[in-house]
């Protein structure tokens, strides 16, 4: 067994951001940060130094612009200009109440793209090469101005050779390019970021990251939007007043998609929704919270951002989604947690809402179980004996995740995104019907839901796969100890060791020996230089030797740096 150090993530961060291609990227963001009264964070960080090595100046001037404004609006200005990567990104943040308080979830739900429209004539050659035409060819009728545009793609009125009325959805042209170097600096930060600040690691930067970036990605996908669509048009058919636009696979790719053109009410026009016009919004919010309830606990995939924008209100109280390309995905066992927890609040049980929530949150970083059992249970005890149509879920959510917030608590990310869209169903459905509650309409499918798991046929299946589970397990054991016995004949059994603050302890070493090699360099040179004191003849300077003069400057200076550095490695807050 040997122990090997690693480079820090400071030197592995420098390292890789040498790379020419994300240099120029850097110093953009490096730039922003700055103007935006960020400058000491881009200290902190190691930035400045390779940005400066390769030539890039930056305008130390401009540092407090924007100080004088709240810190959350700071950060929000700086995402936005910062472009698409971090505008998704901040948007994905505004669902995490469980690590920012109420004023930064604001100020994260108010990021928006500024993109300008890219011009037909850009397009133009992109789109030729995707739809094997020009688009005035391969549609009957193609509308070249834009009918919305966004960060990552714009979309454009048509109309097939049949007569059917389409979106054409068609991928910013070089937007791959940009995305990818912002992952990559945002992947670099966050082990910085993590290594550095330990009040961070329970809140798993990387892991944020990593998980932002696998959704970025499927977003980049036009063609993974619109499988996204069919699965849940298919899942979808049991509420036939839910319509999901059709897909055109034949025009489909992944820098292009056709769908069907949905004409009907937008959801952030809901004054348009009057009884004259043929609409009842009771049973609208209704129909819209079936439809995602369904999705969430019996599909295991939804809609992650049911905002009004991707919501349609149609002719017959019809309700259609739109864009697909960021949706959730819950696992069998995650949606039994769900419903334990989701149960647990609409019943009023205390005890089963704490076990699912310290089960998700596991017990590392000094957690104080007893604490959160305590907090969670006084929580939950306050709404007993309050009506069921009484209660708000969303805000109940939202608080639970306030509590894992105050005892440095984050959520799984996938249990993140649910909560952002049910909160944002809630407000919806009150929207549309003030009187609107989600836990009236949620009961009766989690009770059937319970009712589900626990059916013979429900059992059977379990118990089959885990039989299964074992007989695997079992049937692999002894190729896993011939294998374990033979690699330890060999030598070549590996044991890993991780102990809390070791490579801490390393630099500390590592400190420490280049002082004292220091130390033995200074003496050297005194002794040397009070030999050469001492030689008659050669060059001199104010009456002595020049050489021995010389050494014992390069002596002093050297005990000047040697306890400059001691000095500060008092304090642990500096570098050395």
């Amino acid at each position: 067994m040997c122990l090997e150090r690693q480079p820090g993530p400071r030197t592995v961060l420098i390292e890789t951001l040498a790379a020419a291609r994300d240099m120029g990227r850097l110093y953009d963001i490096a730039g922003v940060l700055i103007r935006h009264g960020f400058g000491d964070s881009v200290r902190r960080l190691g930035l400045a130094d390779p940005l400066a090595r390769a030539g890039h100046v930056l305008h130390w001037e401009h540092a407090a612009d924007l100080a004088r404004l709240p810190p959350a609006v700071q950060v929000r200005l700086a995402m936005e200009e910062l472009g698409p990567a971090f505008v998704k990104l901040g948007q994905l943040l505004a669902g995490r109440a469980d690590l920012f308080t109420a004023e930064w979830i604001a100020e994260f739900g108010k990021l928006h793209s500024q993109v300008p429209t890219v011009p037909m004539d850009t397009l133009r050659p992109q789109l030729r090469e995707d739809l094997g035409g020009e688009p005035e060819a391969v549609f009957a009728w193609f509308d070249t101005e834009p009918l919305a545009a966004a960060s990552i793609a714009q979309v454009h009125r048509a109309r097939l050779l049949d007569g059917t009325e389409v979106v054409v959805k068609i991928r910013r042209p070089g937007i791959t390019t940009v995305v990818e170097a912002d992952l990559r600096l945002l992947g670099h930060l966050a082990a910085l970021a993590e290594a550095e600040m330990d009040w961070l690691k329970p809140y798993q930067p990387q892991l944020l990251v990593r998980e932002f970036a696998k959704s970025l990605r499927r977003e980049l996908d036009l063609a993974s939007e619109c499988r996204n669509a069919e699965r849940i048009a298919a899942n979808m058919q049991a509420l036939p007043q839910i319509v999901i636009p059709k897909v055109y696979w034949q025009y489909t790719g992944a820098r292009v998609n056709v769908q069907d053109y949905v004409r009907g009410v937008p959801g952030n026009q809901l004054e348009q929704l009057t009884p004259e016009a043929g609409f009842d919004r009771r049973l609208l919010a209704q129909y819209g919270a079936q439809a995602v309830l369904k999705m969430m606990v019996q599909d295991g995939l939804f809609h992650a951002d049911p905002h009004p924008g991707n919501v349609f209100y149609l002719a017959g109280n019809r309700l259609a989604f739109i864009d697909f390309g960021m949706v959730g995905r819950l696992s069998q066992r995650r949606r039994s947690e769900l419903l334990q927890l989701l149960l647990g609040l609409v019943e009023r049980q205390p005890q089963a809402v704490a076990d699912v929530l310290v089960d998700w949150a596991g017990d590392d970083h000094g957690l104080n179980l007893s604490r959160l059992e305590t907090e969670i249970e006084a929580f939950v005890d306050q709404y007993h004996g309050t009506p069921l149509a009484e209660l708000n879920l969303g805000q109940m959510l939202s608080d639970i995740t306030a509590i894992l917030r105050d005892n440095h608590l984050s959520l799984p990310s996938d249990l993140a995104l649910l909560i952002k869209a049910f909160i944002s169903l809630e407000g919806m459905g009150r929207g549309l019907d003030p009187g609107f509650s989600v836990v009236t309409q949620a009961t009766p499918l989690l009770r059937q839901m319970v009712r589900a798991t626990y059916r013979p046929k429900a059992l059977a299946l379990r118990g089959w796969q885990a039989l299964r589970r074992t007989l695997a397990i079992a049937e692999q054991l002894p190729h896993d100890l011939s294998r374990l016995l033979r690699n330890a004949r060999r030598g070549r059994l590996h044991v890993g060791i991780e102990v809390a603050h070791l490579k801490r302890v390393g630099e500390q070493i590592e400190r420490a020996a280049n002082r004292l090699s220091m130390a033995l360099i200074i003496a050297a040179l005194v002794v040397a230089s009070s030999i050469v004191m001492n030689v008659q003849g050669g060059p001199t300077v104010l009456g002595l030797p020049l050489f021995g003069f010389l050494g014992f400057v390069a002596a002093v200076l050297g005990g000047i740096g040697l306890l400059r550095s001691i000095l500060r490695s008092s304090h642990p807050g500096d570098d050395d």
